[in-house]
């Protein structure tokens, strides 16, 4: 999904998208030399002429049931035999003002592959009418539609249909996999499993991905669910139908479906991905019972394919053709059979691939670092395996200013820059420990890899009856006090009375890195992230401790490397 410069809007296209989007538009519905040259302006002109020797484009619309039209375009394959047909991809689009033209890219590919391709704009987005439903049940039942527009059409062999979706277009291409039977494969990259865990995670509503996601859909044309719906998360009302709303557009939650109809599924996410919960993907992968394919890289929601669909290499496009080849027949990939399983990079290594069958022989076994309190004359406490470390108690106070620490300073833009070798540095030698609780490992002693689940557990005494936290794990450097994130995780408390202490443990989000020789983890809990809503009261503080019996601790999955 193209990303602006401007912090404001992450997932907008720039204008060089914009007008390339209608430079190739022009090109493809008038193949004349005059179209075709003016792309060389991004070096695209022979691409597109050779697209149009083997393939014919028109943009279309399609007319639902009820009235509605949708935006969409057409690409089939020239030179059929008499009585041929060509096995087909819808793509769905992705959550852009560029709608189905985000996928204009992936045209050519695809034609010389042999297949037949109609790209829409789901309703309420970019060209297409009606009111936004966020991948609701009148969208699965309008991807039924344009399947039956599609088989309708002599060309297409109806029993080699598959899904490709992106972000948005990846929730509607596995939502009406679990719908429609004729969809025999799907690829769906940047993909959600649960909307609501995405939505709301420990008690902790993912506000400023929320808001960016309503203002990327634009109110004004959400359909009235959506807009009751926002304004309740928007008020901390997270009530059933809130939990409905999410459950109905969650894939995870279609298990038996996919199970039955044993569809092919290819899911791609990222290790910082802040729009969609990570977890939860991989819950939807190992409850899948057919084949299946995870790919998990560096980044965050929509960086890894960006690439591939403007036409150049991307591993989860590179993967999507394979997918497709196998099961619909077509040639568009590079002749190998796909990977099935687990499929993964480390951080910040974008040439990694590590590969697993499953999840549980992917992630390593935690081991316990007990959080202890800070030695005599050391602003640091110390976190360490061995016996638990009861007895010992933390303040640190609420206050309306962020720390340093935060999940990304930018939404998109922080895992953009992390794929592209750019890591967000963190000073955290700088953190006003009066704000945050930081507990610290030894150096290692060897490079050590950490792959798989995480879970943390501390007492928490607000001196209000509702409390939030936010914990990062990072990577830091001794010698100079500057940190990399490894993972995190936020966590509210609602307590009866104010002053109530309460053991809390809760997973953050699982992650995989290698720590160089030298360096230490480094445990941050604080009490604000802009990413998150809190229910913290300023000015106040927050007491952490570790009573015995319930002694604080986080569990990481850890191994040596030789």
């Amino acid at each position: 999904m193209p990303v602006d410069s401007t912090p404001e809007q992450p997932f907008a296209p720039s204008a060089d998208d914009l007008a390339q989007a209608e430079a190739i538009s022009r090109a493809l519905t008038d193949p004349s030399p005059r179209s075709i040259g003016a792309m060389d302006r991004w070096g695209l002109a022979d691409t597109y002429e050779s697209y149009a020797e083997v393939a014919t484009y028109r943009e279309v619309k399609i007319t639902l049931s009820d009235g509605i039209q949708l935006d969409a375009a057409l690409s089939v394959p020239r030179n059929l035999a008499p009585g041929q047909t060509c096995p087909a991809i819808v793509m769905p689009a992705p959550l852009s003002d560029l709608g189905r033209r985000a996928y204009l890219g992936m045209l050519p590919r695809l034609a010389l592959g042999g297949y037949a391709v109609l790209a829409y704009s789901q309703r309420g987005l970019a060209g297409s009418q009606g009111k936004i439903q966020v991948a609701g049940p009148q969208d699965v039942a309008d991807a039924t539609e344009v399947i039956n527009w599609l088989v309708a059409l002599e060309d297409v062999d109806p029993e080699r249909i598959g899904f490709f979706g992106a972000s948005y277009g990846a929730g509607t291409s596995l939502l009406a996999a679990a719908n429609d039977s004729r969809i025999k494969a799907v690829a769906a990259t940047s993909a959600w499993g649960d909307l609501f865990a995405s939505l709301y995670e420990n008690g902790t509503r993912h506000l400023k991905a929320f808001e960016e996601l309503v203002r990327l859909f634009k109110e004004e044309n959400c359909s009235q669910e959506f807009l009751g719906i926002i304004q309740k998360i928007r008020g901390d009302v997270i009530d059933d139908e809130v939990r409905e709303f999410a459950r109905v557009r969650s894939p995870r939650h279609h298990l038996e479906a996919y199970n039955t109809s044993r569809t092919p599924i290819l899911l791609t996410t990222s290790w910082h991905e802040t729009i969609f919960s990570v977890p939860a993907v991989i819950d939807l992968f190992t409850g899948l019972e057919g084949d299946k394919s995870l790919l998990v890289q560096v980044g965050d929601h929509g960086n890894a394919e960006l690439p591939g669909l403007t036409g150049l290499f991307s591993k989860p496009t590179e993967m999507t053709y394979r997918w497709m080849d196998h099961y619909l027949g077509g040639t568009a990939g590079d002749g190998n059979e796909p990977r099935f399983g687990i499929r993964s990079e480390y951080m910040h290594n974008l040439l990694s691939d590590v590969r697993h069958t499953d999840w549980a022989s992917y992630a390593l076994p935690p081991r316990r670092f007990h959080l202890a309190d800070a030695p005599a004359g050391e602003r640091d406490a110390r976190m360490a395996e061995g016996p638990a470390q009861p007895g010992w108690t933390r303040a640190v106070k609420v206050a309306d200013e962020d720390t340093e620490a935060v999940v990304a300073p930018k939404l998109i833009q922080t895992g953009l820059a992390e794929r592209m070798g750019r890591p967000h540095v963190y000073a955290t030698a700088d953190i006003d420990r009066g704000r945050a609780a930081i507990w610290t490992t030894e150096p290692l002693e060897r490079t050590t890899q950490l792959r798989g689940d995480l879970e943390a557990r501390v007492t928490v005494t607000p001196q209000d009856k509702s409390a939030t936290i936010v914990a990062y794990l990072m990577d830091c450097d001794a010698t100079t006090g500057k940190a990399a994130i490894i993972t995190h995780a936020p966590y509210t408390l609602t307590n009866e009375k104010a002053g109530q202490a309460t053991t809390v443990t809760f997973a953050l989000q699982p992650a995989h890195y290698v720590l160089r020789e030298g360096r230490q983890l480094q445990l941050i809990i604080d009490t604000r992230d802009p990413f998150f809503s809190h229910a913290n009261k300023a000015p106040s503080a927050i007491e952490f401790s570790s009573p015995k019996g319930s002694e604080s601790y986080i569990d990481i999955p850890l191994d040596t490397q030789d």
